[in-house]
């Protein structure tokens, strides 16, 4: 049995051993589906303020709402429910200043420290945070946001609002990745690199990576006072070193190994640094996955397609349900019942007005007239 098919078995063994005899054809295709990764891989809580509960369960979240559930903890709406029983209500007047998400590609389980909490990721698809990023953007554009979605092997950065001028001299750029390696301060006279190489491209990209987690709460800690406002931050980093370290030794080789401590151990220093640099009030999530099932990629859609949306809907059926309508809808009906009120009032009162007395007007009339 395979190392993946092995960790995959134990973690759906207590489903199984729970369920009753009638339900043996469920736990079956539970079994089967774990066996060929579909739970394979997983996304697990480094850290989170009390505000924020997350239940032990090990229930499985589909990977594609993963940015859901950055964005419900943060207190946006989303538009399909979220149907996932790990993530509680939590205190709704106190929401985290923060989310920082680590992707972590090339392996699908990290150990980490009991205080950590794990969920199986079901059809791990690739995912973004842009829905989170823009709501940030649309709500607090007037305020000093920081967002930050970094790549580091792919040279892939987006920086929004006060990210621009906190992270200016971030390391984004091979060159520069490789640059920041060599110089006085770097991460490679305090780490340990036992197996690990410092004339091996590969070895040094992951240790780059690394190298850019270490800079950003170097950076971040300069601007204390970004952590301290009222609009939410959000960090979302890809890390591809431990899977270019994987396909160039082997899984089972020693320098993967030591990788991979190394890994644990720095992400969960940059996991407490960026939620003591918050006051406590940050959530930081990982995501490990082996790899994703398919490439993500962006729908663009062209103005020669105007012509073909006449077609798709012949029925002349209503358009789907919007998640706003409920919103819109009480907006209207309350404030035509408040004018409706309104003007019963203000009927009522001219109705029953003495001119004489109640009225300004009638009685400078008044006196005009016994003065003529």
């Amino acid at each position: 049995m395979t190392r993946l098919g092995g960790a995959a078995l134990q973690r759906c063994g207590g489903a199984l051993g729970a369920m009753a005899p009638r339900g043996l054809a469920v736990a079956a295709l539970l079994a089967a589906a774990c066996l060929t990764g579909v739970c394979g891989d997983e996304f697990s809580i480094l850290r989170s303020p009390q505000s924020v509960v997350f239940r032990d369960g090990g229930w499985p979240i589909p990977g594609d709402r993963i940015p859901d559930v950055a964005a419900l903890f943060m207190g946006f709406s989303i538009e399909e429910d979220l149907p996932w029983p790990g993530l509680a209500a939590g205190d709704l007047f106190h929401r985290p200043r923060a989310a920082v998400l680590v992707t972590v590609k090339g392996v699908d389980k990290l150990t980490l420290p009991a205080k950590g909490i794990s969920y199986p990721i079901e059809n791990a698809v690739p995912f973004s945070l842009d829905s989170v990023a823009n709501a940030i953007h649309s709500l607090f554009s007037e305020e000093t946001p920081v967002v930050l979605q970094l790549a580091p092997s792919e040279e892939r950065v987006y920086m929004v609002g006060k990210a621009n001028s906190v992270f200016e001299d971030l390391s984004v750029t091979l060159r520069q990745l490789r640059n920041r390696l060599f110089q006085d301060n770097s991460i490679l006279s305090s780490l340990p690199l036992n197996s690990l190489s410092r004339n091996n491209e590969v070895d040094l990209l992951f240790l780059s990576e690394l190298q850019v987690l270490r800079d950003i709460v170097t950076l971040l800690s300069r601007h204390k006072h970004l952590a301290k406002d009222h609009s939410p931050d959000l960090y979302s980093l890809e890390l591809s070193g431990l899977d270019e370290i994987g396909k160039h030794y082997g899984e089972d080789s020693q320098q993967f190994k030591d990788a991979s401590q190394i890994l644990v151990d720095t992400l969960q220093k940059f996991a407490d640094e960026m939620y003591n640099l918050y006051g406590g009030n940050a959530v930081v999530e990982m995501v490990a996955v082996k790899a994703f099932n398919s490439p993500l990629t962006r729908k663009a859609r062209s103005i020669l397609q105007s012509s073909e949306g006449e077609t798709d809907n012949p029925y002349n059926l209503a358009y789907p349900y919007n998640y706003n309508y409920s919103v819109i809808f009480n907006i209207i009906l309350w404030m035509m019942i408040g004018f409706a009120l309104a003007v019963i009032v203000i009927s009522y009162n001219l109705w029953n007005m003495d001119p004489g007395y109640d009225s300004i007007i009638y009685r400078m009339t008044n006196q005009k007239i016994r003065m003529d």
